[in-house]
């Protein structure tokens, strides 16, 4: 045992050693912006910092579910190079200020073939050439876009069409607009847009030179923003251009660019966007071969893409009711993706980057105040009311229930309890209470999904109430959470739809998936064995009685990982299967570690190697499913660190197996946690500082930070 102990000695100091010079390590040249970017990945490749208001980069075309981004890899024609999108999400929204180079005077038909081989993206950068000679590059700070277009001649010209959006399900998008060419070398104004959601945007652009004509381009049938064509005779071939944008107004967007972007320095702005990036990186380290470095910090640069921080440099942003308002500390987060990020993105932040959570929460709660209930899911800081349940409820009691202290524990319960007490769209309290579930004859779609999501909200609420001294309250909604419970079918041991008479929806066919777009039932974007796994993110106990024992779960997710699926379509979350397992949509996360809680641990432990090992590539490919705004990235991740929130409220984080041989994960106050995997074959314990954890470790450990062995 002395020899033992000695050799672990040596191993972390050499493991110690291989580190000490972290600081120094270009973590950026692993990312590749363009994993996610072919199939269903909906990922883009250009420019952004962590947190981002801006996101500039190419649009192949303006609408279509392969082009939430803007972008498809084998797309070999790009329409312009707009200024905002949203990572990986299934409906379209942004696109924002679209800017096309071209070199002969023309009034329509901008688009442009580009050269493949010199498309190139790295944190902060983005460039190419186009099949018309012109030179593209784009990087960004936080609020500004900034695009270098370098000419074959001095003749240069440029299209500015604040009419393109990434749209979806409409024609018309701009609502109205008021912009203004100002001098020479200027011009802003904003655009009142109607899309996936209802919202305005403020821009101004400036030029490093002045355009010689602009000509108004004719508005075709419903466009209600103007097109400009802008000629440039340019002293060096090269025109520099800067895009900054407010949810305020234009003196907003101005002041952004004069405070982040005054001088006219491309290149400083890389180093600077580079500079800022490796400090996000670098908080996770780990030894690895190249081709799972790129994968792994590829799903880092993707965890902080967003949510975006949507308030200018003054603190000024637009509320979820219209009006101007100043954000606590100067930050107000919108892209919240909160049905997906709540499963792991959203608890990864309290490890890796605790400093964005109390202005999360604070956003959550300063929109419910505004809006009248917690947001379900925002862009611009307007919800768009996509998918189910109150999931800023779970993101709240997690940070919370971690000790952050940033934020109003009082004025958040209120404003849970009234978005769980006050019907508004996608929830009937009324009909909850009355029946203990959703009755699908009551409902028009998603009566089983919507119960038990709502289900995890209440386990929610009662555990941050519970730990508030609230226990009448917390009683309550630990009774509500356990609604699920009356729609176990224990004839199919399935979570069945029901009737506002009690009886059970017939015919029943617990493979069929059913979504409310595409094929309206029961759940949303899954079937009933997917589905049937939703309480066990907070009631393992009560499901293994449900099941009748270990045994009993063990079979109900052997059974789950076997049976095959039945027509899979992407469309209805369907992708990225094994088994019923559908890795590449949000419910099936956390099943794979649920044989922690089974009879045959290591099962889930090979099953999560190969989910890790077959779903994520280093390619364009490499993402099979919707990255939804960094949940996907989350999961593989933690994954690789060898554990996932399973609850993603208690603190607790479910053992399952590093992915790496050694990986190292700086915390706050100079804290180090060092992994070390020396498992084979999937089976051993683990150690943490020395003593033997069992099923999870508690967040409250891992931040005290030291050494975790599995061996």
């Amino acid at each position: 045992m002395k020899k033992i102990g000695i050799f672990l000695v040596l191993v972390m100091v050499a493991f110690l050693y291989s580190f000490k010079d972290e600081k120094q390590v270009d973590y950026t040249q692993f990312v590749s912006p363009f994993i996610g970017t072919e199939g269903t990945g909906h990922t883009f490749p250009g420019p952004c910092l962590p947190f981002g208001m801006v996101q500039p980069g190419p649009d192949n075309i303006n609408q279509g579910w392969d082009y939430t981004s803007g972008y498809q890899y084998k797309d070999s024609m790009i329409a312009g190079f707009s200024q905002t999108r949203a990572n990986g999400t299934g409906i379209s929204e942004f696109g924002d200020v679209l800017l096309q180079p071209f070199t002969v005077d023309k009034k329509e038909n901008f688009g442009e073939s580009y050269y493949k081989e010199t498309e190139k993206a790295s944190p902060g950068f983005y460039s190419v050439t186009l099949k018309n000679k012109v030179q593209v590059a784009l990087t960004c700070t936080e609020r500004v876009a900034y695009h270098q277009y370098t000419y074959p001649t001095k003749a240069g010209y440029l299209l500015v069409d604040l009419q393109h959006g990434l749209r979806f399900l409409t024609d018309s998008l701009v609502l109205e607009s008021n912009v203004k060419i100002e001098g020479n070398n200027s011009i802003s104004g904003y655009c009142h847009t109607k899309n996936w959601v209802n919202r305005k945007y403020f821009f101004t652009i400036v030029f490093n030179q002045p355009f010689s004509q602009a000509t108004l381009l004719e508005r075709k049938a419903k466009e209600a923003a103007p097109r400009y064509v802008l000629k440039f005779d340019l002293k060096d071939k090269l025109l520099e251009t800067k895009i900054a944008l407010s949810t305020v107004s234009v003196t907003g967007a101005k002041l952004n660019l004069k405070k982040e972007l005054p001088n006219w320095d491309f290149q400083n702005t890389i180093s600077k966007a580079k500079k800022i990036w490796n400090n996000y990186l670098s908080r996770i380290v780990i030894d690895a071969d190249a081709r799972q470095k790129t994968i792994f910090y590829s799903s880092m640069y993707r965890l902080f893409i967003q949510p975006s921080n949507i308030a200018d440099v003054d603190g000024k942003y637009r509320g979820a009711d219209d009006s101007i308002r100043i954000a606590k500390n100067g930050e107000y987060y919108s892209t919240l993706s909160l049905w997906d990020t709540y499963r792991a993105a959203n608890p990864l932040y309290t490890l890796i980057a605790p400093e964005r959570v109390n202005g999360i929460v604070n956003t959550l709660i300063e929109h419910s105040k505004a809006a009248g209930f917690l947001p379900i899911w925002t862009a611009w800081g307007q919800d768009n009311y996509c998918m189910i349940g109150n999931h800023a409820i779970p993101v709240i009691a997690d940070a919370y229930m971690k000790g952050f202290k940033g934020f109003d524990a009082n004025a958040a319960l209120e404003q849970m309890i009234q978005s769980t007490t006050q019907n508004h769209i996608n929830s009937n309290w009324n009909l909850l209470e009355k029946y203990g579930y959703y009755p699908f004859d009551s409902l028009d779609n998603e009566a089983v999904s919507r119960t038990l999501e709502h289900g995890v909200d209440d386990y929610c609420i009662a555990l941050m109430a519970d730990k508030m001294g609230e226990k009448a309250l917390a009683n309550k909604y630990y009774h509500r959470a356990s609604y699920y419970k009356n729609l176990f079918d224990t004839s199919t041991k399935q979570m069945r739809g029901k009737d506002s008479r009690g009886q059970w929806r017939t015919p029943f066919n617990p493979l069929m998936a059913t979504s409310p777009m595409n094929n309206p039932g029961d759940y949303t974007e899954a079937n009933a064995w997917q589905y049937f796994w939703t309480p066990a993110q907070f009631d393992i106990t009560g499901m293994t009685q449900l099941l009748k024992g270990k045994k009993g779960l063990t079979n109900q997710l052997d059974s789950f990982f076997t049976i095959n699926a039945l027509n899979p379509n992407k469309h209805l979350g369907q992708e990225a299967m094994i088994g019923q397992y559908a890795h590449g949509n949000e419910p099936s996360h956390h099943i794979a570690y649920l044989y922690a809680f089974s009879d045959k641990p290591q099962k889930g432990k090979a099953l999560i190697t190969q989910i890790y090992q077959q779903f994520y590539g280093d390619g364009p490919t490499g993402m099979i499913g919707n990255d939804d705004c960094g949940q996907m990235s989350a999961w593989y991740i933690f994954t690789t660190l060898g554990f996932y929130p399973v609850n993603p409220v208690n603190g607790d984080f479910v053992l399952g197996l590093p992915q790496v041989r050694h990986a190292q994960v700086h915390l706050g106050d100079q804290k180090l946690l060092s992994i070390e995997n020396q498992i084979k074959n999937h089976q051993g314990i683990a150690k943490f500082n020395q003593k033997t954890i069992h099923t999870a470790i508690s967040y409250n450990n891992l931040l005290q930070g030291g050494n975790l062995v599995f061996q």
